[in-house]
């Protein structure tokens, strides 16, 4: 027997009883993003790689230790680590953005070779929003304003909570990147080898170290709120000003910096302690400078993206009250003479006149007990049974096997408005 071939470690399947919850999940992404009068845009899952160094920053995690990159004849192509990037390309090669507002969403697969762990695999999937030619705090709290919706949705909101912050122009940063580097040198010694790098090469993201002794002594640092710039300082004070009035909770936390270079002002995350130490449930913010920093023309930008593993594994956790479709709502069974073509005009027609039913028609012959076997372990609300004096009558017999079990004879020619009546 030949050798098995198994998945690459972090990179799963999603089986069928898995993928319900999955299609439930990404459809109220999908339901809420509309309401709110999002486009959706798909981009490839392949980028060149100069695209994610320059956008995201060569020093970061994501670009200098994390990305899946490989040469294509001359070329170095890279599985894209993330949404962005590759949506900011699309919008300036097709001109989606020159002097035009646009609000666009995505979802999709990205990969990043980090070590798996629950609800954080190499192969990952995130729903996306980027949202391009808007300058006004109004934009940064619809985003989250849709979010807040989108928790409801999933009956997850009594479980993520809002951190806030602003990081400021380029100029505010560098300003503040200088003063912390000077508090963080004379603490060295607590730092570990990685964290003498990023002190380096982006100390900003010292700020959200794990490193308990760390942590205890960033308390004392330069606050980057110290820092800012008054427009930063007007734009973030009219946001909080904006969610305080629509009663949207949230803590300003001064160590919150996102893990990417190209972010400005606002920042944000949704975290949750409910799937055991805190992690983001969907994180963002403002990027103004990064359309022209990849070739467009000057034009802001802010966004935020989620990643639907952990918003899958949060749902299961704390919602009890989800009611999936199932599988099938009609399994169509029979035997006999003359029966199988019966069957299949049948279930075609219905299929025609009512295309929202799930309707499976059994195939795999056998007599009615197994037939029936197969109808219950798919959880099908109602069987239909062809026998031959049903096919010869133009009737069909409707069995509920939710409802006890009860059956009744139908005419063929009233079937679809029975069935009309039963699924509404």
């Amino acid at each position: 027997m030949a050798k098995t071939i198994q998945a690459i470690r972090g990179m799963n399947d999603c089986s069928p009883t898995e993928s319900p919850l999955w299609q439930w999940v990404e459809e109220k992404v999908r339901t809420v993003l509309a309401g709110y009068g999002y486009s959706e845009v798909r981009m490839p899952i392949v980028e060149a790689t100069p695209l994610f160094a320059r956008a995201i920053g060569e020093v970061t995690d994501v670009v200098s230790k994390e990305m899946y990159t490989f040469w294509d004849n001359d070329e170095q192509l890279t599985l894209r680590p993330e949404g962005t990037a590759g949506c900011v390309r699309a919008a300036i090669e097709h001109g989606w953005i020159y002097n035009n507002e646009q609000r666009l969403w995505y979802l999709g697969p990205m990969f990043r070779h980090e070590r798996p762990q629950k609800g954080r695999y190499r192969q990952f999937h995130q729903a996306g929003v980027e949202i391009f030619g808007i300058p006004n705090p109004e934009i940064d709290a619809e985003l989250i304003l849709l979010t807040a919706r989108l928790w409801q949705a999933l009956g997850i909101d009594q479980h993520v909570s809002l951190q806030l912050n602003s990081i400021g122009s380029p100029q505010a940063r560098a300003n503040y990147r200088s003063a912390l580097v000077e508090f963080l040198t004379k603490h060295t010694a607590l730092m570990s080898e990685e964290e003498k790098e990023r002190l380096v090469k982006n100390p900003l993201r010292i700020l959200d170290t794990k490193n308990q002794a760390l942590q205890a002594v960033l308390n004392d640092a330069p606050k980057l709120l110290d820092y800012l710039d008054d427009e930063s300082r007007t734009h973030f004070q009219q946001l909080c000003e904006l969610l305080d009035g629509m009663g949207i909770g949230y803590e300003i936390n001064p160590k919150l910096v996102r893990g990417l270079d190209y972010y400005n002002k606002t920042v944000f995350e949704w975290v949750t302690d409910a799937l055991g130490a805190q992690g983001t449930v969907c994180g963002g913010g403002r990027y103004d400078g990064l359309v022209e920093q990849l070739g467009g023309h000057a034009t802001q930008g802010v966004g935020f993206a989620m990643g639907l593993e952990r918003l899958v594994l949060l749902v299961q956790e704390v919602n009890k009250n989800i009611v999936l479709p199932n599988a099938v709502d009609i399994y169509l069974v029979y035997a006999g003479e003359g029966t199988t073509l019966a069957a299949f005009r049948l279930a075609e027609k219905l299929r025609t006149a009512l295309p929202h039913l799930r309707i499976m028609t059994h195939c795999s012959g056998g007599n009615f007990k197994k037939q029936f076997k197969r109808a219950d372990k798919l959880a099908a609300k109602f069987a239909l049974v062809l026998g031959e004096s049903e096919v010869a009558a133009q009737n069909v017999v409707l069995k509920d096997l939710r409802g006890g079990g009860e059956q009744q004879t139908v005419a063929q020619s009233a079937l679809i408005e029975y069935l009309s009546e039963k699924f509404y």
